[in-house]
């Protein structure tokens, strides 16, 4: 058997997301072997832990049993790290002085950082990302920019490869991260093999915007745009009219969109994705409302928590003892319920 041309070692942090986990693991396998026989021909791969068969749950409840720690590698046959980001970033962060020496040792070696969704917030908070430039999922944007200023950060691409540091938004983008750098080891036609039975229509590009950013299909070119950029100027003190500007529309005519298609003005949607935001931001992660009303542009924690409890009849902090995921069972970041 010929020697793999390229090899991953796989961390997946508690709490990792299965999405992003599975995708860039099959598409290892589908490009390991000829066929569909899955062994390792052209590239390796194995799943890291910080104890020997350590049981790490995913946040849908799946356990991923690994298969290797750092004691017994030979750390000459793998040129990438790939860390999974948890459920939260903020507790993410708060796993750094356990996974600090593993991602040191790893750089050390001279492999390549890989961080998939918020596992860019373990690296920052590590000290490994300064002088490099970082793709981060829109949903966690504002935070990282709050927590890492000195950090330079993108909504806009998939993923990013910065020399020895290489970032991922997450989701269904790790399938196309795992390609590029197969295809830069075991070269393009490789890559691409097996997308086709992942049902994945073609690999995009680096730099390619996500879709969801564009608002999603069927609302128009003018209507994508403005519901990209409200999501991109979240936590900002930007006005409709300023976006409207911006945009080469007027006030009124962007209102009409709308309208047309909503049923409502651009600032009630606006203020519908803040609150939504603030939602998500209540059930995955412990930070107090003032810096969360900072991360959606509202910094009036009272009128924040009046229109919040108007919206989804619960104050802020109602909301977040009744329906948050740790309150219904599901593991907490460290592996505790």
């Amino acid at each position: 058997m010929p020697s793999p041309d390229v090899g991953f070692l796989l961390l997946p942090l508690p709490g990792f997301a299965l999405l992003p986990f599975g995708g860039f693991l099959d598409k290892l396998r589908f490009s390991a072997d000829d066929e569909d026989h899955s062994r390792q021909r052209y590239c390796r791969w194995r799943i890291l832990g910080l104890t020997p068969e350590e049981r790490v749950t995913a946040s849908c409840g799946v356990e991923v049993t690994t298969q290797a720690t750092a004691r017994e590698l030979d750390w000459s046959r793998y040129q990438y790290l790939v860390i999974f980001g948890g459920r939260e970033a903020g507790q993410t962060r708060r796993l750094t002085p356990r996974y600090r020496a593993l991602l040191r040792l790893a750089r050390a070696h001279g492999l390549s950082l890989a961080s998939v969704d918020n596992a860019c917030f373990l690296l920052a908070e590590a000290g490994l990302l300064a002088g490099h430039r970082v793709a981060v999922h829109w949903r966690h944007a504002r935070e990282f920019a709050t927590a890492f200023q000195h950090i330079s950060m993108t909504t806009e691409q998939l993923y990013l490869l910065d020399g020895k540091r290489i970032s991922c938004a997450g989701g269904s983008a790790a399938i196309e991260l795992a390609t590029e750098l197969l295809a830069r080891h075991c070269g393009r036609e490789r890559a691409l093999k097996g997308l086709a039975d992942m049902l994945v229509d073609e690999a995009r590009t680096p730099g390619q915007r996500p879709n969801s950013l564009d608002g999603g299909s069927g609302v128009g070119r003018h209507l994508g745009r403005a519901l990209a950029l409200m999501r991109q100027y979240l936590g900002t003190a930007m006005t409709v009219k300023e976006l409207a500007e911006r945009m080469g529309l007027g006030r009124r005519q962007l209102d009409r969109l709308f309208m047309a298609h909503f049923g409502h003005p651009a600032r009630a949607h606006w203020q519908e994705l803040r609150l939504q935001h603030l939602a998500w931001r209540l059930l995955h992660s412990h930070h107090d409302l003032a810096l969360l009303a900072e991360e959606v542009g509202i910094r009036d924690t009272g009128y924040l928590g009046k229109v919040f409890k108007r919206r989804f009849g619960l104050t802020p902090v109602q909301y977040r003892r009744q329906r948050t995921p740790s309150a219904r069972g599901y593991p907490d970041q460290d592996g505790s319920s």
